[in-house]
């Protein structure tokens, strides 16, 4: 008989395993369940996330999240929302993502993580660098011969 284990460490409720882990019985502790690829593990549920045709829930955008090892104020400045924005999406496990563009950039953004494509990363750099210029409150300018320039910050 195939037992299948209820893997839960990776904050989700409908991931069971089939094979790949083993189970041991320790005199104090009781039953301990070794997981084989962890990382290979997360990966393939990773994937199947962001194949979903549907809008991830809270617990599934914050899966990705950790994967991409991000802090809610990291994602937050990455997607041009609070940090508190990311934990309420978060916090609300069972329920679709409120913000469908927030929850859409992440799939990409972990998909590109996966395969490896670095030029994605450059543009979320310069996505965040040009909000945070957008921030500015003040445009000082100096008349030069070729025309007006911003001062620099």
């Amino acid at each position: 008989m195939v037992m299948s284990y209820h893997y839960t460490d990776s904050g989700l409720d409908n991931i069971w395993l089939e094979d790949g882990y083993t189970v041991e019985e320790h005199p104090n502790y009781g039953q301990l369940i070794s997981v084989k690829n962890v990382r290979g593990l997360h990966e393939a549920i990773g994937r199947w996330l962001v194949g979903q045709p549907r809008t991830l829930n809270g617990a599934e955008f914050r899966f990705l999240r950790l994967e991409l090892d991000l802090s809610q104020k990291s994602l937050g400045v990455i997607l041009g929302v609070t940090e508190q924005a990311v934990a309420k999406w978060e916090k609300a496990k069972d329920k679709a993502v409120a913000n469908r563009s927030a929850e859409r950039l992440l799939r990409l953004a972990y998909i590109n993580y996966l395969d490896g494509k670095p030029e994605f990363s450059a543009v979320i750099d310069r996505i965040t660098q040009l909000d945070a210029e957008i921030a500015e409150h003040e445009l000082r300018l100096t008349r030069e011969q070729n025309g007006w320039h911003k001062i620099a910050a």
